[in-house]
């Protein structure tokens, strides 16, 4: 699950332009217990934050409670993350946050000089992005363990036959990966990097000749990635990919590793079993897919399958 920038973003710049109304009132003390999820406390300084969150996204009603539930179920989904060993690393939260400044025009200063004045904190924004990306592996690996919308073998054969016995033909991509690295520590310095790579990209005729023009520029990797069938293609790569022929570079991307761009090293037409699987699956899924009403019941119901199994304590 993704973080609501849209909404998110909005209250934030509206409060840095207005200079924030009241807050929620935190308490003195973070002593006082107020929910106990499966043995893990839940404070009422940790209520009072989320409820001051809950306000500077411009939500009604009863903020402490809703708060509370909030964070029941935060506690519930950080458990789940921990039962699946999944990890969200500080450097990821910290791009993330970096990320979320940048795109709304503050610097980080002030981002985290909002969150402070709000009552939020800019570490209790880090726990919830930290939550979100993790949540959303969680969601992904539930989705894959109950097999999700993959079609079998059998239903491909079937499907074409139905076709009159013709098999869907795809595009194999042939990929390599040039990337200008940039540490967690150097992030300032992504610009420059940026031009360097594009620089090299403008240069891009072929993978084979990728080294050595990569030869005196520092911290550059090259890799080659192998054969990709067009469905199989990563989400954030997938349109630059298809959308560049064999020979040429895709635009460049910031990624957590530093600036990237893939060079198309070759392509061809393939039209066999496996394609007819990964493009029937395709089908079927945009076909079952009802975007946000299908993500929000997944959502609800695995939380209410952690509920279900939980130990709540409410004082």
């Amino acid at each position: 699950m993704m973080v609501r920038k849209h909404i998110l973003a909005a209250a934030i710049v509206t409060a840095l332009g207005s200079g924030l109304a009241a807050g929620v009132s935190l308490p003195a003390q973070a002593s006082d217990v107020k929910v106990i999820v499966n043995g893990m406390p839940i404070t009422d300084y940790d209520i009072a934050r989320r409820a001051a969150f809950l306000k500077l996204q411009h939500k009604k009603g009863n903020l402490p409670q809703m708060a509370r539930e909030e964070l029941t179920d935060d506690m519930l989904k950080r458990q789940e993350m921990r039962r699946l060993n999944i990890v969200v690393s500080d450097t990821e939260v910290n791009q993330a946050f970096e990320r979320f400044a940048t795109n709304n025009k503050m610097t980080l200063a002030q981002l985290t000089g909002v969150l402070d004045k709000a009552g939020v904190t800019a570490d209790h924004f880090k726990e919830y992005i930290r939550l979100q990306m993790g949540w959303g592996r969680a969601l992904s690996t539930r989705n894959r363990s109950q097999g999700g919308s993959r079609v079998s073998e059998q239903d491909a054969v079937q499907r074409m036959l139905k076709d009159g016995g013709k098999k869907p033909v795809s595009t194999e991509f042939t990929l390599q990966q040039v990337i200008f690295v940039v540490p967690a520590a150097d992030r300032g310095n992504i610009a420059k990097r940026r031009n360097e790579a594009n620089a090299l990209r403008a240069k891009f005729n072929g993978c084979d000749s990728t080294r050595d023009m990569a030869k005196g520029i520092l911290d550059v990797t090259v890799r080659d990635l192998g054969r990709f069938v067009e469905q199989e293609l990563p989400p954030e790569w997938s349109k630059q990919v298809t959308a560049t022929s064999a020979g040429h570079a895709t635009t460049t991307l910031d990624t957590d590793k530093g600036v990237e761009f893939l060079g198309v090293c070759a392509t061809r037409q393939l039209s066999d079993d496996r394609v007819a699987r990964l493009v029937f699956s395709q089908e079927a899924a945009a076909a079952n897919q009802k975007p946000d009403a299908t993500a929000e019941a997944v959502n609800k119901q695995y939380l209410d399958d952690l509920r279900k199994k939980a130990s709540i304590v409410n004082r």
